[in-house]
């Protein structure tokens, strides 16, 4: 079950923004500990060459590259040399984004404009220039990495662009499922809930203003209807199985990993 032996994959967003396991860290050790030869990239290099260090530790596959995915020019160069490394490719993660305060009031065009590099061109350009190569197999697969927040709003801290640029991300996915449903290639989304990976403490407690990660994290955990929120291997385990031969009927769809908060009436407690 879930195998990927003889499978390539490419993760964006494959390093982490400080210690533990964020979305992308955790799928591309999960994808190579299932067989898969992963190509990591990230705009970190130390960041991308820790996740490599895991992967390798563990006997698995696995190459860093540094590149930023907003750049077309970047993500084509990055790509064709994962085919020229493994051969082939199977899979792409696109795993790159990240969250910014504002209203269509209070934001500025400058901030609007790289939300939507960041949260939406680095999956079209993914998708782009991975397809070729993705084609060139029997069975392929693209998973993007969505959020909560393109289905339901905070009343009192809005991310209008991220919000919008990650709604982008569903419907771009569906776009890409019925252009290629013919040729082999399924493409699906995974929507995080509220996530306790490396983001929370270096980087929403300085935006949150919150005095200390504890009670940061006490607070969004009671958000949650099941009372914890995810963790990036939660994340993983959903790009895994949307990647594997399992989910082959599968396309054009989401799966949402967020303990139950979105199902949850408006006002009610967990």
């Amino acid at each position: 079950m879930l195998d990927l032996t003889g499978k390539a994959a490419i993760v964006t967003g494959a390093g982490s923004v400080g210690p533990g396991w964020g979305n992308g860290k955790a799928t591309a050790v999960l994808l190579a500990r299932q067989g898969a030869a992963v190509f990591c990239i990230d705009n970190n290099p130390e960041a991308v060459a820790e996740t490599v260090g895991l992967i390798a530790e563990e006997g698995g596959r696995a190459i860093a590259h540094t590149a930023d995915v907003t750049d077309s020019e970047a993500v084509k160069a990055a790509f064709d040399a994962a085919v020229a490394a493994f051969g082939r490719l199977d899979i792409l993660v696109n795993n790159v984004g990240g969250s910014a305060p504002g209203s269509a009031e209070s934001m500025t065009e400058a901030v609007w404009d790289r939300q939507f590099d960041i949260n939406l061109r680095s999956v079209f350009l993914g998708c782009k220039h991975a397809m070729p190569h993705l084609r060139a197999q029997k069975t392929a697969a693209i998973v993007n990495i969505a959020s909560i927040a393109a289905l339901r709003m905070s009343g009192d801290r809005p991310h209008i662009a991220y919000s919008a640029s990650k709604m982008g991300v569903i419907g771009l996915s569906k776009s890409v499922a019925m252009d290629q449903a013919k040729h082999g290639v399924r493409c699906n989304t995974v929507i995080p809930g509220l996530m306790h990976t490396p983001l929370v403490e270096n980087r929403l407690l300085r935006q949150l203003g919150a005095n200390d990660a504890a009670s940061l994290i006490a607070k969004r955990d009671a958000q949650v209807p099941t009372g914890k929120m995810g963790t990036g291997w939660d994340v993983a385990h959903a790009v895994l199985f949307l990647a594997s031969d399992e989910a082959a009927y599968i396309t054009g769809t989401e799966i949402i990993v967020d303990g139950g908060i979105s199902a949850m009436m408006p006002g009610a407690g967990a």
